[in-house]
């Protein structure tokens, strides 16, 4: 059994984040949710990203770092808005650490680009091949390394807003944290933000975590660092990962940063991020304004 400090404002008895192994195992399995079969959502992943790089200018595969998929995909803005340099919106993928890649994760550059903003999608190294601390410090680079060249590349590196689904909404949690790159915000979507559920379920297979390894990547332990969120999820997902995000959201508050929640009616833990590629959405517009504060 999990430790009983994990989201100590649930009751032991009725939160899905202390339930016994079965329990987790289907609580972090988002797709029981939809019964099963989550391979049409990837599939539209990839044809949205084919779609992307057909119409808009990317400088593909720019490189940040040593290992092989240490890439950025990175769409330049359109046009400077008033004389001045464009925010850039950054996306890290989903797939729990041990699948897809930046090329199927190109979907929501034509939002953003046709809204004036650059756009970078950040590829890394899967599980096993990486541990999850490993990842995290790849995304951080990579961060750095879009802030370093904004004067290269276009974009303002005073407005970045890190955003990710999934597995990229922990990346996108845990790099924000980082004071050094000195982000604007994030947007972390159906993320898992405590680790330490996923140890003793298959998903941990691949990643090899210990529960001391779970706990010390616990991005509801970072406070010192924390920006400004805009959390989501969709209406359909598991109870832990509602929860999940709940959670950061109250560690956000707790902390003393702007943070707003949405739960996004009719979707689920696979295609809720399309709602950050509709420039009518609730999500679309919050992220938006996560641009207008300043740093």
């Amino acid at each position: 059994m999990l430790q009983t400090d994990i989201f100590t404002s649930e009751h032991p008895s009725t939160s899905p984040l202390l339930q016994p192994l079965p329990e987790r195992e289907k609580e972090y399995s988002p797709s029981s949710a939809i019964g099963g079969n989550y391979q049409p959502f990837i599939q539209a992943y990839i044809d949205q990203s084919k779609q992307a790089h057909n119409q808009i200018k990317c400088i593909k595969d720019l490189r940040y770092g040593a290992a092989e998929r240490a890439l950025i995909d990175y769409f330049p803005s359109p046009k400077n808005t008033n004389g001045e340099a464009p925010g850039l919106l950054v996306f890290i993928h989903g797939g729990y650490w041990q699948e897809l890649s930046k090329n199927e994760s190109a979907f929501l550059a034509p939002a953003w680009h046709a809204a004036g903003f650059a756009h970078a999608v950040v590829g890394y190294t899967l599980a096993p091949q990486a541990r999850v601390g490993e990842i995290m410090v790849q995304c951080c680079a990579a961060l750095a390394y879009l802030r370093d060249e904004a004067a290269q590349l276009g974009h303002d590196p005073n407005r970045i807003v890190v955003a990710g689904s999934s597995a990229g909404g922990y990346l996108t949690a845990a790099c924000a944290a980082d004071a050094s790159l000195n982000l604007l915000g994030m947007v972390p979507i159906s993320g898992i933000f405590d680790l330490r559920p996923l140890v003793g379920t298959s998903i941990n297979d691949a990643l090899g975590m210990s529960m001391k390894e779970a706990a010390e990547l616990s991005a509801l332990t970072k406070s010192a660092s924390l920006v400004p969120g805009v959390i989501a999820w969709g209406q359909i997902e598991t109870a832990a990962f509602k929860q999940q995000s709940k959670a950061l959201a109250s560690h956000l508050r707790a902390n003393g940063q702007a943070c707003e929640t949405l739960e996004i009616a009719g979707r689920n833990h696979f295609d809720v991020v399309h709602e950050l590629g509709d420039p009518q959405s609730a999500l679309f517009v919050a992220t938006r304004k996560l641009f207008d504060r300043q740093g």
